[in-house]
């Protein structure tokens, strides 16, 4: 009789590690999914993201030799398009906090809470 109460609290026990365990499992396999989604999202905004630069950086050639043929000279126009993008870089940078750095923290937070 005295090994009864003994043995229903070490049967007692080895379910609550065995409880411990599947719970630590679950925690991981959720944060594996978590991560997962949010590389996963990450990696095709990058790869947009290349995507829309190629045909940006495209146009710009275009844009620069149009504006050189119009100024006379084809190197005008991609001093003329440097010009434009460092001022565009210049508010760009004056806001990129605002613009950039809390957009991109709050898609992540999003996703990670999802």
């Amino acid at each position: 009789m005295e090994n009864e109460p003994k043995n229903n609290v070490e049967a007692l026990l080895d379910h609550a590690g065995d409880y411990l365990d599947t719970r630590l499992d679950l925690v991981k396999l959720q944060v594996i999914q978590k991560t997962s989604d949010i590389v996963s999202s990450l990696a095709s905004r990058l790869v947009m993201m290349v995507l829309i630069v190629i045909v940006v950086m495209i146009l710009n050639i275009g844009i620069a030799l149009v504006l050189g043929d119009w100024l006379g000279k084809n190197y005008y126009g991609f001093f003329a398009l440097a010009g434009f993008y460092f001022i565009v870089g210049l508010i760009f940078y004056a806001n990129k906090s605002k613009w950039v750095k809390e957009p991109v923290a709050n898609s992540i937070i999003r996703k990670a809470f999802k």
